[in-house]
């Protein structure tokens, strides 16, 4: 067996730790726009080492609503501060979980909240997890004048504001263009920080607001961003060709558009990162997660065999049930990891020690993840006889 020495970037990313979720209490809700809240959970000391976090990652909340348990994933939307996460939180048409956060949470309520997770993170400029006076500075010397572009969207900008805000305090000659699209200026979230952002660093944060049904004096920041406004943002606006790194977090179609974009002018993919809450498309429907599955004796089963907390079960999943990984060890273990069962967290990752799969959406693993092996066991189903996985990898 060949063991691969990390790179000095794969040594300063954020630790891979076991998904579990602890009670913490909300300490703030604070209004942000008319569908939007800043919520802020109290970490006791006993936790701090549990919620350490590096700017850009998510946690998974988990609550019993209507006799109902749902679990959504939130980006934490501040640099690191040792005793405190503030996550945002847009109420979507029709989402449960959001809207009952918008109308019902309050300061003095609990709610389950899963430890930090996530690899949307500046692979320029990575600061400490949870000590934000002790930035990583061997990452800073390297590139001391790091150029970011961001693209966000409605809440897609939780993520972007904490590695906006680490990446300016952490260099004086870093900088970072902000394309950031909404409705209307009563929809951009964090209004008021982007604003001190500004102020603070005149010669080194920008930010240009598109609306898609307010006018603007700019053509260019009204209506929808399209393939010709994205061409002359990046031709005359961005400085496309300078930028370390690139930021998208927004709808699919938006992160989409501009990754094809950048492709086309040659942009290494190393460079771009993305981050999906949803992917926005009814003809990918999200895995399946506690599914009732009748072991169907006469059929054809397959087994999957996983490794969880150094504990190894195994399931016989029915061929015509079509079951993903993640549904089947959640028949056997209820503990088994997962957020957003729609590809997109990458809450359910675990790597594949034996056996053949097919993966039907990725939009949270990294390349060279999935060529090490490592899938979403909510979108990962056996296509040989065994299937092994194991969670703790």
């Amino acid at each position: 067996m060949t063991v691969e020495t990390p790179s000095a970037e794969e040594a300063a990313a954020p630790a891979r730790r076991r998904a579990t979720f602890n009670t913490l209490e909300v300490a703030e809700v604070r209004r942000l726009t008319s569908d939007s809240v800043e919520v802020t959970f109290a970490i006791p000391e006993e936790l701090q080492d549990d919620f350490d976090y590096a700017p850009g990652q998510y946690v998974a909340l988990r609550a019993e609503i209507d006799g109902q348990e749902l679990r959504r994933s939130y980006s934490i939307c501040t640099e690191p501060v040792p005793g405190e996460i503030r996550v945002a939180i847009k109420r979507d048409i029709g989402g449960v979980f959001s809207t009952w956060a918008n109308e019902q949470l309050k300061p003095g309520d609990t709610l389950e909240v899963m430890n930090p997770s996530g690899a949307f993170v500046s692979k320029t400029a990575i600061t400490s997890m949870n000590r934000p006076e002790e930035l990583a500075e061997d990452a800073l010397a390297r590139r001391p004048d790091a150029k970011l572009i961001a693209f966000a969207a409605g809440s897609g900008i939780t993520p972007i504001m904490a590695i906006a805000r680490s990446v300016l305090t952490a260099s004086p000659e870093a900088s970072f263009d902000l394309v950031y699209a909404n409705r209307s200026a009563g929809d951009v979230m964090f209004a008021e920080e982007i604003g001190d952002l500004k102020d603070r660093y005149p010669s080194r944060f920008a930010v240009h607001h598109v609306l898609s049904r307010e006018q603007r004096l700019n053509p260019l920041l009204t209506g929808r961003i399209d393939d010709e406004k994205l061409s002359t943002l990046l031709e005359h606006v961005l400085r496309t060709q300078e930028a370390d790194e690139w930021f998208l977090c927004g709808p699919f179609e938006l992160v989409q558009l501009v990754r094809d974009e950048l492709s086309e002018r040659e942009i290494p993919s190393e460079k771009v990162r993305f981050e999906l809450f949803t992917t926005g498309r009814p003809d990918r429907p999200a895995g399946q997660q506690g599914r009732r599955v009748e072991t169907d004796t006469s059929g054809e089963t397959r087994r999957i065999e996983f490794t969880l907390d150094g504990l190894t079960g195994q399931v016989d999943s029915p061929v015509s049930s079509g079951e993903t990984v993640l549904n089947a060890a959640l028949r056997e273990r209820s503990d088994v990891p997962f957020a957003c069962a729609g590809g997109v967290c990458g809450t359910c990752r675990a790597k594949v020690v034996a056996g053949d799969f097919e993966m039907d959406e990725n939009y949270a693993l990294e390349a060279d993840e999935v060529a090490k092996g490592y899938v979403l066991t909510c979108q990962t189903r056996p296509t040989s006889d065994t299937l092994v996985v194991d969670y703790d990898a």
